[in-house]
């Protein structure tokens, strides 16, 4: 059965079998009378390879290895105290720009008021500022990790 001009359709099944098991986003043939794309699906770039350097993350901030990973948070509990939750779905920074000091730090007193934390959504730099006031006695996520709304962040005793 011939279908667009000469293209019939077990060359669109090759195609799509092209396509498929090379991982191709899409590809287009074309003849003296027509052409056809086929596109497959879009999948999400591999995982880097084992021991390459970690990207930045878009903003430029690098993720500070002396902050807890998101597993060793999950894995300990929560301190006693107030929780200062994630108000949006974005990601988290502790200090206002790259290579500048964190708001605050583990032990540090803060006010009720205090910015201190900084969540980017939508390209957008949104100030979370402390609703309560007291020591830091827990960061539950590294700077440049990505929050959900209502994810708990820091606790303030």
């Amino acid at each position: 059965m011939k279908i667009f001009g000469k293209i019939d359709i077990e060359t669109i099944e090759r195609l799509a079998d092209i396509t498929s098991s090379r991982h191709l986003s899409e590809i287009t043939v074309t003849d003296g009378t027509g052409s056809i794309t086929v596109k497959g699906a879009m999948l999400p770039p591999p995982p880097p390879p084992a021991g390459q350097p970690q990207p930045v993350t878009p903003a430029g901030f690098a993720n500070d290895p002396s902050s807890p990973s998101p597993a060793a948070a999950r894995s300990e509990a929560i301190a006693k105290g107030n929780v200062i939750k994630s108000p949006i779905v974005g990601t988290f920074y502790s200090s206002p720009a790259p290579g500048k000091p964190a708001f605050v730090s583990i032990g540090d007193k803060v006010k009720k008021g205090d910015v201190v934390m900084i969540i980017e959504s939508m390209k957008l730099m949104n100030e979370v500022k402390s609703e309560y006031s007291g020591i830091v006695r827990q960061i539950l996520v590294r700077s440049g990790d990505s929050v959900e709304y209502d994810q708990p962040i820091m606790v303030i005793e």
